[in-house]
């Protein structure tokens, strides 16, 4: 007689009552148990089926983000689980918590030819080396008793500490093993951190300065930590920066905002650190990405971080949790909030245009925030798009505005996009270019199958045009390779799919009217809009260089309307 439950309905039952709500993957053959007891919760668990396993993770990389929950995905063996790793990069760099389900063969059948063997027998490449790099976390689950404990070390590892993504390799017999039921364990509590330690040299230093450039990164979101920095920043009469991936965790419309850091970033940065007497770094360790071009003004300027890990310049770490250690920092510091010293704000960049015509970046990043609601999530993809949306559009009042620095994956958007609108119901932007698109755009059917409310923005310059750029500063001209032939994108995807809201803008005007009538349904919406694949994009490693600098003209009066050239608000 057969007894007790499943393992696989077990761990679903134990991730139900660690909060878990949707799922996300790709099903298959040594996967398929575990998705039968994700269907069997009667809707408690929702398996949310992806296009791509990539995309699978960046869909609960994305649900992370926007609630601060774990993310859960789940793969199959073989391709399939080696089709996680670069989703899983990312959320490691950019310290994300998920949670990967990988299944297995059978483990009597490892290291003797077993399809997609993975065990490291027989010849065979090992998984747990595989995912060992890219996981706080990484077990074989080879004894059924065992996944009560590996479940709680994972969940534990994921979301404390450094937190980034917890991997379990789950063989097909042990899935199907019968476990005795047990009432799921709660999950545990993180541990109590001690309270911060501030050396008195960093009180001392921040105390002391008559101005102070904070630049928070995406540690403060990921801490709910943004009334904490505001307090700080208060008490300090500091400006405040922010790095590309972390746009939302101070108003944008702020008196003290002084802009993006870092190579897609603004001037005003650079100018506000110069007349710094200290730099504050909170959430970030300012890697290369938002460090660029600042490297001649840090030399100069003491630097206190806080963050879980040091930052990558000199400076004096306090490591902990963001949120405890700008607590600790505040009580040290004059309760009587200072105004920040003048500062000119972040002002576009002027980027230099070929005279090609059409619609310019700053056009349709202008249409994109005059229809931006206050209450969506924005998430920016690589490239020229992703890089003028960084630079030109104010991060919404109250959503997330995300960028996948950690990596620089192409096509994260279209996947975490999906995972943020499913998990709380709001209107998401995707921004992306057609290079982004055409790695992983067939998302999109994800989007329309689960009604996601999701409008999909792809800024079509029919080239890849931020490596077209490379080529022509560094290499003398792009390479036909790099050069697309052109495509409407807008038809084919109408086509795909008759049911979905799909318009081919001509211009800002026509880009703002079906942004504005998307965001009034539940249901995704897909949008395109041509550019020209010769703007150079507002990034410094180009901006600096004189002969892009001395490139060709503006635009003539008839290529842009007077209200499209005009000042773009940043801030």
């Amino acid at each position: 007689m057969t007894v007790g439950v499943r393992l696989v309905d077990q761990l679903a039952r134990e991730l139900a009552a660690a909060g878990v709500r949707q799922v996300f993957g790709v099903g298959g053959a040594n996967i398929e148990d575990l998705y039968d007891a994700f269907h069997a919760t009667g809707g408690t668990i929702r398996a949310v089926v992806a296009k791509h396993e990539f995309s699978a993770v960046t869909m609960a990389d994305g649900h992370a983000r926007v609630t601060g929950r774990i993310g859960v995905v789940a793969a199959t063996s073989g391709g399939g689980a080696v089709n996680l790793l670069p989703g899983l990069a990312e959320a490691h760099a950019s310290r994300v918590p998920v949670l990967a389900l990988v299944g297995q063969p059978p483990t009597g059948s490892q290291g003797r030819g077993a399809f997609q063997d993975t065990s490291g027998q027989a010849g065979s490449f090992d998984a747990l080396q595989l995912f060992a790099p890219v996981a706080r976390f990484c077990a074989r689950v080879e004894d059924p008793d065992s996944m009560p404990e590996l479940l709680a070390r994972a969940l534990t590892a994921a979301r404390t500490g450094l937190r980034g993504p917890a991997v379990l390799l789950l063989p097909k017999d042990v899935q199907q093993a019968r476990v005795e039921p047990r009432r799921p364990t709660p999950p545990p509590a993180p541990a109590e951190p001690a309270g911060p330690r501030l050396p008195y040299r960093a009180v001392d230093l921040l105390r002391g300065a008559r101005t102070v450039l904070v630049i928070a990164g995406e540690g403060v979101a990921a801490s709910d930590a943004r009334t904490e920095l505001a307090e700080v920043a208060g008490r300090l009469g500091a400006w405040v920066a922010v790095t590309p991936d972390a746009k939302d965790v101070f108003r944008n419309d702020d008196p003290r905002f002084a802009g993006v850091a870092g190579v897609m970033g603004h001037q005003n940065v650079t100018d506000c650190l110069r007349r710094a007497d200290v730099c504050l770094l909170v959430g970030t360790r300012l890697p290369d990405v938002a460090r660029g071009g600042l490297d001649g003004a840090l030399a100069g300027t003491p630097v206190v971080c806080i963050d879980p890990e040091p930052p990558f310049v000199p400076g004096i770490a306090l490591q902990g949790p963001v949120r405890d250690t700008l607590r600790a920092v505040a009580e040290r510091l004059d309760p009587r909030p200072r105004p920040a010293p003048g500062h000119a704000g972040p002002v576009p960049r002027r980027t230099p245009r070929t005279g090609r015509g059409g619609t310019s970046y700053a056009a349709a990043v202008a249409a994109v925030e005059a229809a931006l609601p206050p209450r969506a999530h924005v998430f920016v993809d690589a490239g020229n798009a992703g890089a003028s949306a960084i630079h030109l559009l104010p991060a919404p009042r109250h959503g997330r505005f995300v960028v996948a620095v950690g990596m620089g994956g192409m096509g994260y958007t279209f996947g975490a996009g999906i995972g943020a609108a499913l998990a709380t119901g709001r209107r998401t932007y995707v921004i992306a270019g057609d290079g982004s698109f055409f790695m992983h755009g067939m998302e999109v059917h994800t989007a329309v199958e689960y009604t996601a409310p999701v409008t999909f923005v792809i800024l079509n310059n029919n080239a890849h045009a931020m490596c077209a750029t490379r080529e022509q500063v560094f290499l003398g001209a792009p390479h036909h390779s790099s050069l697309f032939r052109a495509t409407d994108i807008a038809a084919g995807v109408a086509g795909m799919f008759p049911a979905l809201d799909v318009t081919r803008a001509d211009d800002g005007t026509q880009l703002r009217r079906a942004l504005l009538r998307s965001n009034d349904s539940g249901a995704p919406a897909f949008v395109t809009l041509d550019l020209d694949p010769a703007e150079t994009p507002p990034f410094l490693p180009f901006l600096s260089l004189p002969d892009v600098a001395a490139a060709g003209p503006e635009p003539a009066e008839s290529e842009e309307s007077a209200h499209e050239r005009g000042p773009v608000r940043v801030g």
